[in-house]
């Protein structure tokens, strides 16, 4: 209607009008502003089926009064005569549901037939629209959680990286903490269950062994961890930390540890087991938001719980059979190579290293040899390959070696003789060395006779001067014709031969003439005066970091007037050592040869110290460790650095175990701190002068 009053209807009619208007399914009503309220003056039939009473309960309603009708902003409502205007109102049905509408309100003009104060008003429900709208953002939310599980999953990928630091699990259950429930914590089990922060050494004694058998576990109905951890339920598995727990169970050790870590004594707490590949190696236990137990995890909390576990099931299982593999390796390496030689009327250091980068074993061998109490053999040779294989091939070639050696002491009808038997033994992996006979001379010094298979040539380090002992070079092991020549040289005291293999000059970014080089410009500058000083010096500065396996024997004349006091060396000598505990015990043989050719004093209590620094790199840190000693010119300084940039802690031992009183050990001994390194920290000593105390001898 317009403002004038009159009806423009296009040829319709009134009454046509209002039987469209009752007609139309839009629910429909007139309402008339009145002194008390706001009634309802008629409705069509559409309004009366969605409100679900007759239209004669609906006509003569006050809707700002009636409980039936809530607008949400009773104040507006009110206040509708001024102009259109829209309304969320939640009508209560006939049935006691309530809907929710928006009501749009439009004042009618006065006329004739329109008393003045009278509204149009069109109720829209929302019903399709809102379940729509909450059915999209369920979806929405769903698609969230998947991405955001996906992205856990993927952090904890890269997290299981690394996961032999010593911190690896509680990153991943942070991780989890974060994100999916209130705590995490995972539990190792083998030889018993403990809690752990990262892979831990494996104890075979039972010390952390808590209740029974995984045999008799599984018959235990009211062990529902040790089910998990025989394999005899899988799952996962609700934990009332206050149940009652049988006695020297799982379950009943678990819940008293997490009661002791401020648990709350109501909380349920959830057990998922930790798979590996042949067996159960460990459970994580996570604790709901709420510590409502299993209820309170939902789908997507559940399956990522359950493929973390699994994930870090198969590492665990990966790092321990890398960690089987590595100890065994190493163990036939070391078991093949000789021990540190001793020769009557000769200063010898030898050294072996294999590749940290493959499973610590591979083709590189030495060997030295006390013919007869005037000749000595030293071989240094180098099968091709990193593996079982090489080592295998390097150890039957160390045999026939050795087998010849004391028969022939002349090298060329030695390495003759070798090539025979290796060619008939048609063993497929080649093999370079260099076989030499050292031999007394009547003056002090020695003649050297040697002979080379496709080795590299000896280097010879006399008076500051580096040189090459090429000889005559002849093909690989197992492919000489017979004949191999024997090149001679003379050594006078105070010469240095140096035999290594091909890990200790070559490099990616440089080529093999230049290593041999480099390695000329450095042996000529080493000042020390003793094998192990001028061995260790070569490995500080041309193997900090070898990308190959490193062989070295260092063979030195000793002169009449070998009195280090006057030697001008920078008296520094470094070690790169891998972190095991193999380590210490090298740590302490260099501190004890270093100290013996420093001539310093009191190399027990340095021996000491750095077993102590060392034991604690190898056990807390990561990553190689490293090792330095100084001769400060009033005593040993000693450096031991590890990737764990967490300072040391001087503690009153382990409650329950040996062990923890390392650093009052070194603090009886010496001036010692720290001081964050780039890769790490540095724990330094400088050894005091005297004599072990009696305390800590006794601790």
């Amino acid at each position: 209607m317009p403002g004038d009053g009159r009806s423009v209807t296009f040829g319709t009619s009134r009454p046509v009008l209002a039987v469209a208007l009752a007609a139309t399914q839009i629910p429909m009503a007139l309402l008339r502003v009145a002194r008390a309220g706001l009634r309802v003056v008629w409705v069509n039939d559409a309004l009366a089926r969605a409100v679900g009473h007759d239209a004669d309960e609906v006509v003569g309603v006050d809707v700002l009064t009636d409980p039936r009708v809530r607008p949400c902003d009773p104040d507006a409502a009110r206040d509708v005569s001024r102009g259109p205007s829209t309304h969320p109102v939640v009508l209560r049905r006939a049935d006691g549901t309530d809907v929710r509408c928006v009501v749009h309100v439009s004042p009618l003009p006065p006329g004739p037939d329109v008393p003045a104060g009278t509204l149009v008003a069109a109720v829209q429900d929302l019903t399709a629209e809102l379940t729509a709208s909450a059915e999209h953002a369920a979806l929405v939310a769903e698609e969230r959680r998947e991405r955001r599980s996906l992205s856990l999953i993927a952090r904890v990928s890269d997290l299981l990286m690394n996961l032999d630091e010593p911190r690896g699990l509680r990153e991943i259950a942070n991780l989890l903490e974060s994100q999916v429930v209130d705590r995490a914590e995972f539990f190792l089990f083998d030889h018993g269950l403990w809690a752990a922060d990262g892979l831990e050494p494996v104890h075979g004694s039972g010390a952390r062994h808590h209740g029974p058998s995984g045999r008799m576990l599984s018959r235990c109905p009211r062990d529902p961890v040790g089910q998990l951890l025989s394999g005899a339920r899988d799952g996962l598995v609700e934990l009332d930390l206050a149940g009652d727990h049988p006695e020297g169970t799982y379950s009943r050790w678990l819940s008293g540890r997490l009661a002791a870590q401020g648990a709350d004594d109501g909380d349920r707490v959830v057990v998922q087991a930790v798979p590996g590949r042949r067996r159960v190696v460990g459970v994580l236990v996570v604790r709901p938001h709420g510590g409502g137990g299993r209820a309170a995890l939902g789908a997507s909390e559940r399956t990522v719980v359950e493929l973390v576990a699994r994930r870090v099931g198969l590492s665990i299982d990966n790092v321990r059979l890398y960690d089987r593999e590595h100890r065994l390796a190493e163990t036939l390496q070391r078991a093949m190579l000789p021990e540190q030689a001793e020769v009557d009327g000769l200063d010898v250091w030898t050294y072996y290293s294999p590749n940290a980068d493959d499973a610590q074993v591979g083709g590189d061998w030495y060997d030295v040899l006390q013919i007869d109490p005037e000749t000595v053999s030293v071989v240094i040779g180098d099968v091709v390959g990193h593996d079982i294989e090489a080592a295998a091939t390097m150890g039957q070639l160390r045999s026939v070696v050795r087998s010849y050696a004391f028969d022939i002491t002349t090298p060329g009808p030695v390495l003759d003789r070798v090539d025979q038997l290796f060619g008939g033994m048609r063993i497929p992996r080649a093999a370079s060395m260099v076989y030499s006979a050292l031999r007394r001379g009547a003056d002090g010094g020695w003649v050297l006779q040697y002979t080379r298979a496709g080795h590299l040539p000896l280097l010879l380090v006399r008076d500051g001067h580096a040189q090459q002992l090429r000889g005559t070079g002849g093909r690989l092991v197992g492919f000489g014709s017979g004949g191999r020549a024997t090149d001679e040289a003379a050594l006078a005291p105070g010469d240095v031969v140096v035999f290594y293999t091909d890990g200790l000059v070559e490099r990616r970014d440089r080529s093999l003439r230049d290593g041999l080089a480099v390695l000329e410009v450095v042996a000529a500058g080493i000042t020390a005066r003793d094998a192990a000083g001028i061995g260790e010096d070569l490995l500080s500065r041309l193997a900090d970091h070898p990308e190959d396996d490193v062989a070295m024997v260092v063979l030195r004349v000793p002169g009449g007037d070998d009195d280090l006091a006057g030697a001008v060396s920078p008296r520094r000598r470094r070690w790169a050592l891998p972190s095991e505990p193999a380590s210490i015990g090298r740590a302490r043989h260099a501190v004890v040869r270093t100290c013996e050719a420093w001539e310093m004093p009191d190399a027990s209590n340095a021996e000491l110290i750095v077993s102590e620094l060392v034991a604690n790199a190898v056990l807390h840190g990561w990553g190689h460790v490293a090792l330095q000693l100084y001769d400060t010119g009033d005593g040993l300084r000693i450096e031991v650095e590890d990737g764990n940039p967490a300072p040391p802690v001087t503690t009153d031992g382990h409650p329950g175990r040996v062990g923890g009183f390392g650093m009052q050990i070194v603090e009886r001994l010496a001036d010692w701190g720290w001081r964050q390194s780039r890769g790490g920290k540095v724990v330094w000593a400088k050894v005091r002068p005297g004599s072990l105390p009696a305390g800590a001898r006794r601790a």
